[in-house]
């Protein structure tokens, strides 16, 4: 195949996927609306209809989800993860019924935006040092039965290991008298190794990383849910450290499970 040939197969193969991806956010707001998703929010019947359209974007963004362990659908929990990509979203989107935080100042921004509202999206009013009203907010969501998730690591990693997490919001789960369920990801490729596309690290632009992501060949995703943390006799610091432990060794234990030596 001559370099034109070849520019041209690259370029009519990006063009499919940007349509993809362009469709994808049609379909969002067709399923917001299909469903009336919208007039309710915040109601934890609405994850199933979210799950199913995050299972579309995996497969426009060529990822495979497969999960491990088992997650307990009927009982609401503080969920947390380790973070490694926007891709996030998502992957845990798929493969488990959650509501996540975004910070308010998304909910203005066009089209995804909206689609993010009319989805469920809990968007928190952050401040300066104003962890207390972000706590209250999650609080709320949790006693009313809606499970949430964030990422305690507050930043994205290359998905090799855990970094120090900030445990404060964990805070809501002992508050709501809720466990805290942990899932971990993994983002292999087709050597069996850990992805290094996937991970959105660095200094590179986000419009730069969607680029490569839709020009990557699959990937598998690996979802493992550990057991679920009872919060039952915890304090804030022990809770925290229990789940820093927990993700710890999760991770390490994910790792061996899916990656060739």
């Amino acid at each position: 195949m001559t370099a034109q040939k070849k520019g041209l197969s690259r370029l009519l193969h990006y063009t499919k996927k940007v349509g993809s991806s362009i469709g994808a956010i049609g379909a969002g707001f067709y399923t917001v609306y299909r469903y009336g998703l919208y007039k309710e929010p915040n109601n934890p019947n609405n994850t199933q209809y979210v799950q199913k359209y995050c299972r579309h974007l995996c497969k426009v963004f060529n990822v495979e989800l497969q999960v491990h362990g088992e997650t307990a659908h009927n009982t609401p929990a503080l969920w947390v993860s380790n973070h490694v990509s926007w891709l996030d979203i998502p992957v845990l989107g798929a493969g488990a019924r959650v509501f996540f935080l975004a910070k308010a100042e998304i909910a203005s921004w066009p089209l995804l935006g909206k689609l993010a509202k009319g989805g469920g999206t809990l968007f928190i009013k952050r401040g300066s040092g104003d962890s207390s009203r972000v706590r209250e907010q999650i609080t709320a969501f949790l006693k009313q039965d809606t499970p949430v998730l964030f990422f305690p690591e507050a930043t994205t990693t290359d998905g090799t290991y855990i970094k120090k997490i900030h445990g404060r919001l964990l805070a809501s789960a002992i508050d709501a008298q809720k466990p805290v369920q942990i899932a971990l990801l993994c983002y292999v490729n087709q050597d069996g190794k850990l992805d290094d596309v996937t991970p959105y690290v660095g200094d590179l632009s986000l419009a730069q990383h969607i680029f490569n992501v839709l020009e990557m060949p699959k990937v598998i995703v690996h979802m493992m849910c550990l057991p679920q943390i009872s919060v039952e006799g915890h304090t804030l610091e022990s809770l925290t450290e229990t789940v820093q432990t927990a993700m710890q060794n999760g991770l390490k234990d994910l790792h061996q499970l899916v990656l060739k030596a």
